[in-house]
C-alpha cells in the first residue's frame, strides 16, 4: 500500500499499533547499521533509505530526479516488507545473505529484493543488521555503476 505520508514519523503514526511496533524495531536495526552517507526519508510511498543527490548527483538512472534507493520498509496489505537493494544488485551479497539466514533456522520469504514478514519475530534481525552494515554507500555506488556499465554495453550490442 502506497502511503501519502510526507514524513517517516507521519507514516509510522498512520499504522496500526502492532505494525508500527514491528516496523519501528526493523527501522531501529537499519538505522543502527546504516552508513551515515545514506539518508532516511519517504520514497515511493514507504520509508526509504537512499544515497542522496549530495553524494550521488546522477540519482536513480530511471528517474534522475530521485535519489538512488538502497533499502525500503513498507506496510503492505497482507504483510510487512523490507526491500534490500544491496542484496538484489549483488549476487555475492545475496548468496551470503541466504546462507546466513539459513543458519538461523527461520523461514525466508523473499523475492528479488523484498523480504516479506508478518511479525518482527519472523526476521533474522542480526542477519539484516550485518547485510546493511556490509554495504556502505561508496561500495553500493561501485556496484550500481558497474551494473549500469554492463547494461550500457548490452544496449550497444543491440
Amino acid at each position: 500500500m502506497i502511503s501519502k505520508a510526507a514524513t517517516v514519523k507521519a507514516y509510522l503514526a498512520s499504522l496500526p499499533e502492532e505494525r508500527r511496533a514491528a516496523m519501528s524495531q526493523v527501522r531501529e536495526v537499519i538505522l543502527k547499521n546504516l552508513d551515515p552517507e545514506f539518508e532516511e526519508g519517504m520514497q515511493y510511498g514507504m520509508i526509504g533509505y537512499f544515497v542522496p543527490h549530495s553524494i550521488y548527483p546522477p540519482g536513480y538512472h530511471c528517474d534522475p530526479s530521485k535519489p538512488l534507493s538502497f533499502a525500503g520498509l513498507a506496510s503492505q496489505k497482507n504483510h510487512l516488507s523490507l526491500y534490500l537493494m544491496c542484496i538484489y544488485s549483488d549476487a555475492k551479497q545475496q548468496a551470503w545473505f541466504r546462507k546466513e539466514w539459513a543458519k538461523t533456522g527461520k523461514k525466508l520469504d523473499m523475492g528479488k529484493s523484498c523480504i516479506r514478514f508478518k511479525k518482527v519475530e519472523d526476521l533474522a534481525l542480526p542477519v539484516i543488521a550485518k547485510a546493511i552494515a556490509r554495504v556502505p554507500a561508496r561500495k553500493y555506488l561501485k556496484t550500481y555503476e558497474a551494473i549500469l556499465q554492463v547494461l550500457g554495453e548490452k544496449r550497444k550490442r543491440r
